[in-house]
């Protein structure tokens, strides 16, 4: 007896993948005709409304303002805080040499010299404090603090020698100063006398940091400012060969 061959059913799966892929194609077909509408209404309402193009802009101008607003608002404040920094004499003498540094800083930005650094450190050549005022002059200064006040050592022209070097010829300074919570020698008065340098002792440096008059004001005499200000008609107009603080407070040095 002959057997024949079974035939074998054909799958349906063929036509169940070609059936997905129609869908698959109809879906896209679909999203792509939305997106294209969508895009196009987008295109039109643009172009019927030009003006929304100005509001990024709009949007920049406004942060800007605000950022602005708030930056002269913290500068305000930062003024108001640094016109009631005052200290103490005792104060001034109990710090480290390096906060009596960071003083001088802040005493001079809360006079208005807005880039104030304090850059004493090894290798500073002579410069602890720099700084420009109000009126463009640049200012080089040195200090030298004493632990005992006026009852510490002076300070001697020694000391004087390594700024009046560099305090104008490297560091660019208009107004060179060297400045002490205690006294300055005799040779150190004359020698700064002859160069033309700037003493503030420990009296000059009360009156600076316990008022409120800008350090230029208290000095014998600055050179003149480098751009006009409001302030300029408030500067000295004594002779350039007094040296401030030395010939103001100079109390018997030895």
């Amino acid at each position: 007896m002959i057997r024949r061959p079974v035939r074998r059913r054909r799958s349906s799966r063929p036509r169940k993948q070609k059936g997905s892929d129609l869908h698959f194609l109809l879906m896209i077909g679909l999203v792509g005709a939305v997106t294209s509408s969508l895009i196009a209404s987008m295109a039109s309402w643009v172009a019927e409304h030009p003006w929304v193009f100005t509001l990024p802009v709009i949007a920049a101008t406004g942060m800007g303002a605000v950022s602005v607003y708030l930056q002269r608002k913290e500068a305000r404040r930062d003024a108001i805080q640094a016109q009631e920094l005052r200290y103490s004499a005792e104060h001034l003498d109990d710090l480290h040499y390096t906060q009596f540094e960071y003083v001088v800083r802040d005493l001079m930005y809360r006079d208005g010299c807005r880039d104030a650094q304090q850059v004493g450190r090894g290798g500073d050549q002579g410069a602890d404090v720099k700084a420009t005022d109000p009126h463009g002059r640049r200012w080089v200064i040195q200090c030298k603090h004493r632990k005992d006040g006026v009852l510490g050592s002076a300070v001697g022209s020694p000391d004087l020698f390594a700024l009046n070097g560099t305090g104008r010829q490297v560091h660019g300074g208009d107004v060179v100063v060297m400045l002490t919570n205690g006294r300055f020698s005799k040779p150190a008065l004359e020698f700064a006398d002859s160069q033309g340098l700037h003493l503030v002792d420990c009296h000059l440096l009360a009156r600076w940091a316990s008022g409120s008059r800008p350090l230029w004001e208290l000095l014998g005499s600055v050179p003149p400012a480098r751009k006009s200000t409001l302030l300029s008609w408030r500067l000295p107009t004594r002779s350039n060969r007094s040296v401030g603080g030395a010939r103001v407070t100079h109390t018997g040095a030895q």
